[in-house]
């Protein structure tokens, strides 16, 4: 998967060359050409272009973090990670307290190819993070365990473990422990495995295929656009000629190529200047190309959104429709992350809560999205406007969240609301109160916090038959 995503044909083919499952000996990459009908092999790129823009278009609506207290922001660590997540499947957050190098918990990210989760009971029990070394030739990795209340630090050499003393990176690790509500590494997923049983899926599972057969397609075109190349055919007599020597002048092979022919010397012969262009079959080429395309996007990202027209017609209307494909995609990684990033920040904050030995809490934090694909602000106006004077079908508080969403915070909103009531002459007022204390009416206009506590009038020395009128005739 990391391979596809950085998309250089020469490890592809390195790497397809190499393997020796029955499937993938027959695939386009893993295939070698004929000696002598060798034929350009090129990769599109799609791979690395899904992950980017499925990226791109979820982080560029992430909201600053609204914390009851405090912000904190990580958009550029934020951004490589989900890269990962969504190419190799899954991966954690570590948090590493070091107080040699920071005197806040750092906050570090492993990819799922350096990471072992532990689980139980459906539930991430340890989490184990792999940091590989290359020492003198020998290779050695270092396994931090994090788990429910403790860090523990194993440096192996291959199945052996050794003593952490072994390298100066490792020598200063301590194993520590502190409280057993609290993990300091939080795994994250977009999609779950199928073949893997508590790993993240990546979305290039089922698709790898897909795209080696996209690749032999374009392939194929260029292939034969490159030997569909005109040819112009010149008999000798019309080549000019050095004054000098009387030989030949070479073609300019940018602006003057040609083929040098045999002079026509039959009696009745003609010398002539022949073009030759093969017939390339660009609609068949076009239509496999579209094919194998759609198998790639299907299920995961709209073309629309990759900047793909394929059909070259579609008006704005079907092109927003089809940009649900990439709605649904966006929507589960924007669900897994709106459910595993406060739980992230929650652990940052409780390490340095242990670092200064002060007692853990739970932190509520709220990370807001942004709406994507949604119709036109011109047209959502439009609708407003058509819904608030003729039957006043929507408040004004509707009005204002239909219309902004996620995009503007609370505050703002509340803010745009009140502006638009002082607009239109809409004014607040308390509710007016109405109490009746020994007898007397008494309407009170926003005054007394007391009024109209009860649900029934306080009525006291009431007259026989003349309700609300105190004795005395007042």
């Amino acid at each position: 998967n990391r391979i596809w995503y950085r998309g250089d044909s020469n490890e592809l083919e390195q790497l397809y060359g190499n393997l020796l499952e029955y499937a993938d000996k027959y695939k386009f990459w893993a295939s070698k050409c004929t000696p002598g009908m060798e034929m350009r092999k090129i990769h599109t790129g799609l791979a690395g272009l899904m992950v980017r823009t499925l990226t791109a278009i979820t982080l560029v609506d992430m909201n600053d973090f609204d914390f009851d207290s405090e912000k904190s922001r990580f958009r550029k660590k934020m951004e490589k990670a989900l890269k990962e997540i969504l190419y190799i499947g899954d991966g954690a957050f570590k948090v590493t307290i070091d107080t040699e190098v920071s005197e806040y918990p750092i906050l570090e990210w492993y990819p799922g190819d350096l990471v072992e989760i532990i689980r139980k009971h459906g539930r991430a029990h340890e989490v184990i993070f792999k940091t590989p070394y290359d020492i003198r030739g020998q290779r050695y990795v270092l396994n931090e365990r994090y788990g429910y209340g403790y860090v523990v630090n194993e440096l192996y050499r291959g199945e052996r473990q050794v003593d952490l003393n072994t390298l100066e990176a490792t020598r200063d690790l301590k194993d520590y422990e502190f409280d057993k509500n609290v993990i300091l590494a939080v795994p994250i997923m977009v999609y779950e495995s199928a073949k893997y049983e508590g790993r993240g899926g990546s979305i290039f599972d089922g698709k790898l295929d897909n795209f080696d057969a996209l690749d032999e397609v374009f392939s194929q075109w260029m292939d034969a656009l490159r030997a569909g190349r005109a040819r112009t055919f010149v008999p000798e007599s019309y080549i000019p000629k050095n004054p000098e020597t009387g030989e030949l002048m070479r073609p300019n092979p940018f602006d003057n190529r040609f083929i040098k022919g045999d002079d026509n010397m039959s009696e009745d012969g003609k010398n002539q200047i022949n073009t030759e262009q093969p017939d390339i079959p660009h609609e068949s080429y076009l239509a496999s190309y579209i094919t194998a395309l759609d198998l790639c996007l299907q299920g995961i990202i709209s073309p629309s959104t990759l900047g793909i027209d394929t059909k070259k017609l579609d008006n704005a209307e079907a092109q927003r429709e089809k940009e649900k494909t990439t709605l649904y995609t966006r929507n589960a990684i924007v669900e897994a992350l709106q459910e595993t990033l406060p739980e992230v920040v929650s652990t940052a904050i409780n390490a340095y809560n242990i670092l200064v030995k002060r007692p853990v809490e739970k932190i509520k934090v709220d990370i807001p999205f942004g709406e994507y694909a949604n119709p036109s602000f011109e047209s959502q106006v439009e609708t407003m406007a058509k819904a608030r004077p003729g039957m006043a079908l929507m408040s004004v508080e509707a009005q204002v969240e239909e219309l902004y969403g996620d995009s503007k915070d609370d505050e703002w909103k509340q803010k745009e609301i009140a502006r638009l009531k002082a607009e239109q002459g809409i004014a607040e007022v308390e509710e007016p109160g109405v109490s009746m204390t020994a007898g007397i009416f008494d309407v009170n206009l926003g005054g007394d916090k007391d009024a109209g506590k009860g649900n029934e009038p306080n009525i006291q020395n009431e007259p026989k038959g003349v309700p609300g009128i105190a004795a005395g005739g007042q």
